[in-house]
């Protein structure tokens, strides 16, 4: 298996669970917080898109598709291109309020699109390239694109279990 193939079975993983936390809940229950604090389904699906999105987009140095589209709007939000979650509150957390869960795949299928697109071309030495020198040692492509995989990874299955929790 070569580096793309690998790549692209990690992030192809991701909609599917995705997709299957959201399937036919209503907004009320994407922005539904399954105790005090804690975080929603939409929100969940929403951080992990905004993340891969952020993070592709510096790896390709393009714009996010979230400052592109009318993601933003269809999700409550302004199209702020710093806001992927990290750090939010519980008011932060209620304020992501898609308007329906195909807002949130639609969003993240053209985040995954770009991305794919991005590992597809991808050889053994560009996941040598150092992409973010803030840290000790410096990140790597390829250390990037674990941690943005992990992330959406633990993120669906989160929303998974919230979801558990709000339809039993």
């Amino acid at each position: 298996m070569d580096v793309p193939e690998l790549l692209l079975e990690i992030y192809g993983r991701i909609p599917p669970l995705a997709e299957s936390a959201v399937d036919g809940l209503t907004a009320d229950q994407l922005a539904t917080a399954p105790a005090p604090g804690a975080n929603t389904i939409g929100w969940l699906i929403w951080h992990l898109t905004r993340v891969e999105d952020h993070h592709v987009a510096e790896l390709l140095g393009t714009d996010q598709i979230w400052t592109t589209g009318d993601w933003a709007a269809r999700c409550s939000l302004d199209p702020d291109p710093d806001n992927t979650g990290y750090g939010h509150g519980p008011e932060q957390v209620l304020s992501v309020r898609p308007e329906t869960s195909d807002a949130l795949i639609g969003y993240l299928d053209a985040v995954h699109q770009r991305t794919c697109s991005l590992l597809e071309g991808l050889s053994p030495d560009d996941l040598d390239r150092v992409v973010d020198r803030r840290w000790d040692p410096p990140v790597t492509m390829g250390v990037r694109l674990v941690s943005i995989a992990d992330d959406c990874m633990q993120h669906a299955g989160q929303a998974a279990y919230v979801r558990g929790i709000l339809t039993d």
